[in-house]
């Protein structure tokens, strides 16, 4: 990290010259430079925070005016069918690609920022595996995996997902999901847990699947679990479904979500109510 090396060196240097310039004695001129040291440092943070801080502001609002363009154009599809609904799906799937093409370029302005900001490298590899995982390049967002920082429910879940789409063994899993598990606070993670309750019960193992259930529901409040837990316990395991968590789960791509049309009335004389 360049800031922390220069904030030591300029401390080292701070220090030394009051020691061999005799103006204080050892134990002063080794105070001055440990505060030296560290306003230095707290300068550069401050620097960076703020230039960092601009960047993903930006970032972020591009993001959401994508967003909201495409959900824009998702409701006009809804009230003004044109075409089939496989039509609108890919037109709808074309527009959220060049959206996240976009984002993706992007971040490579967080790069100036990895010798500067603690961590920085590894939230860059987050947001990249994100938004590769979304584009469905499975491959990229998996070799971005092991470089990533797990502080968020939806970077967890794709991490298991991708384990699960690669046919990784339950138990190897099973053991992320552990790992992650014990990061989230209550009511933090609910897609998390479902999500290993989902793979568990794909691969037939449904009392693993209703224990997850039941340590899902005592560490967080969400209907869709809650339901899932029951049709476990009353052996419904057919009507398993964690459609409840709406976009956050089709996020990870591993079902489909179902495209309805609600088609306009007609007045006789064939405009819309």
């Amino acid at each position: 990290m360049y800031s922390i090396i220069l904030s030591v060196l300029i401390g080292v240097a701070a220090g030394s010259g009051l020691g061999f310039a005799r103006v204080s004695a050892v134990g002063w001129a080794v105070f001055f430079g440990i505060l030296a040291a560290a306003v230095a440092y707290g300068l550069f943070t401050l620097h960076y925070k703020r230039r960092l801080t601009a960047t993903m502001t930006a970032f972020q609002g591009e993001m959401l005016e994508g967003q909201r363009k495409l959900q824009n154009r998702m409701a006009q599809f809804q009230t003004r069918p044109q075409g089939s609904p496989q039509q609108m799906l890919a037109q709808l799937e074309s527009m959220q690609r060049k959206l996240l093409e976009g984002a993706l370029e992007r971040t490579k302005e967080f790069d100036a920022f990895n010798n500067w900001v603690p961590l920085m490298s590894r939230q860059t590899a987050t947001m990249r595996m994100q938004l590769n995982y979304q584009m469905r390049n499975f491959a990229e967002a998996e070799a971005l995996m092991p470089k990533c920082l797990y502080l968020d429910p939806i970077s967890m879940a794709m991490n298991l997902a991708q384990m699960y789409r690669a046919e990784k063994p339950t138990e190897e899993i099973l053991k992320a999901f552990r790992r992650f598990s014990v990061r989230l606070k209550y009511n933090q993670g609910p897609i998390v847990y479902a999500l290993m309750a989902w793979i568990q019960v794909q691969r037939n193992d449904v009392d693993a699947a209703y224990k997850t259930m039941l340590d899902a529901c005592k560490n967080n409040e969400h209907d869709t679990l809650n339901r899932n837990r029951d049709r476990l316990a009353n052996n419904k395991v057919r009507e398993f479904s964690n459609a409840g968590f709406g976009e956050q789960w089709y996020a990870l791509l591993l079902e489909q979500p179902k495209v309805t049309v609600r088609r306009q009335q007609m007045r006789p004389d064939g405009r819309p109510f």
